[in-house]
C-alpha cells in the first residue's frame, strides 16, 4: 500500500506538470508602411532600388560593395580585435550559462554529508554520565520540486529569451561598430581629397605669386598686387596644414575601432579621386522587423516580461518538494557500512502563502507594468528605425541632386577665373579680381567634396538603418542556447 500512494504521488505530479501559468505570447503589433516615402525615382541615379529575388545572398560584409580594399581590410580586423564586440560576445556567453543554470531546476539536486561525530553526554545539571560514543553517518539526501504550475518552465523561457536579447545586442553592437569605422574611413578619406585639393591650390596660387612679381618687374602690375597674392598663398598654406588635426582623429578612431593603439596605427592616404555609393537592395518596409538586431532585441524583450508575468502568477499556486533521504549511520565504524547500519526516509511537503500583505498582487501588477512599458520601447524602436531610413533615404536622393548642382557650380566659377586671370595678364582687372575667382573655385570645390563625404556616410548609415547583413533568423534557439560550450 506504501508503495502504490508513492507511486499515485508521483503519478499526480507527472500529470500536472503539464500545466504552464501565465500569459500566451503574442508579438505586438507595429506600424509598417507599405512603401518607403524617401525612395521615389530621382535624378540622383537611383542607386538605391527594391530588393530582388536573390539580392540578400550578399548581405553578409555589406562593406564590400563599396569596393575599397583597405575598408575591407579594417572591417575584417574589427571583428577580431573590437573589445565592444568581445565584451558583448562574454556577455552573451554569460547569458547562455544563465539558460543552463535555469534549466539544471529540471532535475533533482542530490547531496551528501558523510560525518563523523565524537561526543560525551551529561545529564545537564554537571553530573556527567561518562558516557563517550562516536556517530557514523553517510547520508545521501535528494530533493525535487516538479514543475507543477511552470515556475521551472517560465525561468527557462525568461532567460533564454534574455540571452536572445543578448545576443541581438551583440549583432547591434557589432553593426554599429562596422558603421562607425566606414564613417570614420570615409571622413577621412574626405580630408585626403580636401588635402590634395588645398596641395593643388597652393601650388597655384605658389604659381600666381611668382607670375605676380614678373609682372611688377615688367611694370604691368605694383607692389600691392604682390602683397595680395602673397596673403592668399599663406591662407591657403595655412589651411592645408590644419586638415591634419581632423585626419589624425579620424586615423585615432580608426585604430580603437580595431583593437589597436592610435601610436601604432595608420591610414596611408588615398588616391581616390571620387567618392560615390555603392547600389544596394533596399527591400519593403516590412522585411526592417526582421533585419534590424535592435528591433529583434526589443522584440525577445516583450517575450521576457510576457515571461515575468506567468511567473509572478505561479506564486499564488503552492509550492512542492519531494524529499529522499537514504544512507548508513551507526555507532561502530566496523558494522558503518554493513546493511543493517541503512537509514532511508522520503515523503512530500507542500508550501502556501495565505496571507502576503498584497505582495504578490504587487508583483503581478510590477510585471504587468514592465510589459506594457517593453511594448511600448518596441513601437519606439520599430518607428525610428523607419525614421532612419527615411532620413537617410532623403540624404542620398538630395545630396544626389546637390552635387550635381555644385558640379555646375564648380564648372562655372572655373570659367570665371580663367577669364579674370587673362583680364589680369592684360592688365585690365586689379588682382583683387583673382583673388575673389580663385576664392570661390576653392569654396565651391571644397563644399563638392563635403557633399560627396556626406553622401558616402549617408549610404553607410542607411546600411546600418537596413540592419546590415542581419536578419532574426540568426538568433539562437532555446535548445542552442541550452548546449554546453
Amino acid at each position: 500500500m506504501r508503495r502504490l500512494m508513492v507511486c499515485a504521488i508521483w503519478f499526480a505530479a507527472a500529470l500536472m506538470t503539464s500545466c504552464t501559468v501565465g500569459p500566451k505570447y503574442v508579438k505586438p503589433s507595429a506600424p509598417a508602411p507599405t512603401a518607403y516615402k524617401e525612395a521615389a525615382p530621382s535624378d540622383s541615379g537611383g542607386d538605391w532600388k527594391t530588393a530582388q529575388p536573390g539580392d540578400a545572398a550578399a548581405r553578409g560584409a555589406w562593406w564590400e560593395r563599396f569596393g575599397d580594399p583597405r575598408l575591407n581590410e579594417l572591417e575584417q580586423k574589427l571583428e577580431i580585435s573590437n573589445q565592444n564586440i568581445a565584451a558583448a560576445a562574454a556577455n552573451v556567453q554569460a547569458a547562455r550559462a544563465m539558460v543552463r543554470e535555469a534549466r539544471s531546476q529540471y532535475y533533482p539536486n542530490v547531496s551528501v554529508n558523510p560525518g563523523i561525530v565524537n561526543s560525551r553526554w551529561s545529564t545537564g545539571f554537571g553530573r556527567p554520565l561518562g558516557i563517550v560514543y562516536s556517530a557514523f553517518s553517510l547520508p545521501f539526501d535528494a530533493t525535487w520540486e516538479p514543475d507543477l504550475f511552470g515556475r521551472v518552465r517560465n525561468t527557462v523561457k525568461s532567460s533564454a529569451l534574455a540571452a536572445q536579447v543578448s545576443a541581438a545586442d551583440l549583432e547591434n553592437v557589432r553593426l554599429s561598430a562596422q558603421s562607425d569605422l566606414a564613417t570614420d574611413y570615409y571622413e577621412l578619406r574626405a580630408q585626403d581629397a580636401l588635402t590634395r585639393l588645398l596641395d593643388a591650390t597652393v601650388a597655384a596660387n605658389r604659381e600666381a605669386l611668382e607670375l605676380t612679381a614678373n609682372l611688377v618687374q615688367a611694370g604691368l602690375a605694383n607692389d600691392e598686387a604682390v602683397a595680395q597674392a602673397e596673403a592668399q598663398l599663406k591662407i591657403a598654406e595655412a589651411q592645408d596644414t590644419n586638415l591634419g588635426v581632423l585626419r589624425a582623429q579620424y586615423e585615432h578612431a580608426i585604430g580603437v575601432l580595431t583593437g589597436e593603439p592610435p601610436s601604432t596605427f595608420a591610414v596611408a592616404p588615398s588616391e581616390i579621386p571620387r567618392m560615390n555609393p555603392p547600389s544596394a537592395p533596399l527591400g519593403v518596409p516590412s522585411q526592417l522587423l526582421e533585419r534590424r538586431p535592435d528591433i529583434a532585441a526589443a522584440e525577445r524583450a516583450v517575450a521576457q516580461a510576457n515571461a515575468q508575468i506567468g511567473l509572478a502568477k505561479v506564486a499564488y499556486f503552492p509550492t512542492v518538494t519531494l524529499s529522499a533521504q537514504a544512507g548508513l549511520q551507526s555507532l561502530s565504524f566496523t558494522q558503518w557500512m554493513q546493511w543493517p547500519a541503512r537509514i532511508w526516509s522520503v515523503g512530500p511537503s507542500l508550501v502556501e502563502t495565505i496571507f502576503d500583505g498584497g505582495l504578490r498582487k504587487a508583483t503581478m501588477q510590477q510585471a504587468q507594468a514592465a510589459y506594457d512599458q517593453t511594448v511600448a520601447n518596441y513601437r519606439e524602436t520599430v518607428l525610428t528605425a523607419f525614421q532612419q531610413v527615411e532620413d537617410n533615404l532623403a540624404s542620398l536622393r538630395i545630396l544626389g541632386q546637390t552635387i550635381e548642382q555644385q558640379d555646375a557650380a564648380i564648372d562655372a566659377a572655373q570659367r570665371n577665373l580663367e577669364e579674370e586671370e587673362v583680364r589680369y595678364r592684360a592688365g585690365l582687372d586689379p588682382y583683387l579680381n583673382v583673388i575673389a575667382a580663385q576664392t570661390a573655385v576653392w569654396t565651391d570645390q571644397q563644399a563638392a567634396v563635403t557633399y560627396r563625404m556626406q553622401r558616402m556616410v549617408a549610404s553607410v548609415q542607411l546600411i546600418k538603418a537596413l540592419g546590415g547583413g542581419w536578419d532574426a533568423s540568426k538568433l539562437p534557439s532555446e535548445k542552442d542556447l541550452a548546449a554546453k560550450r
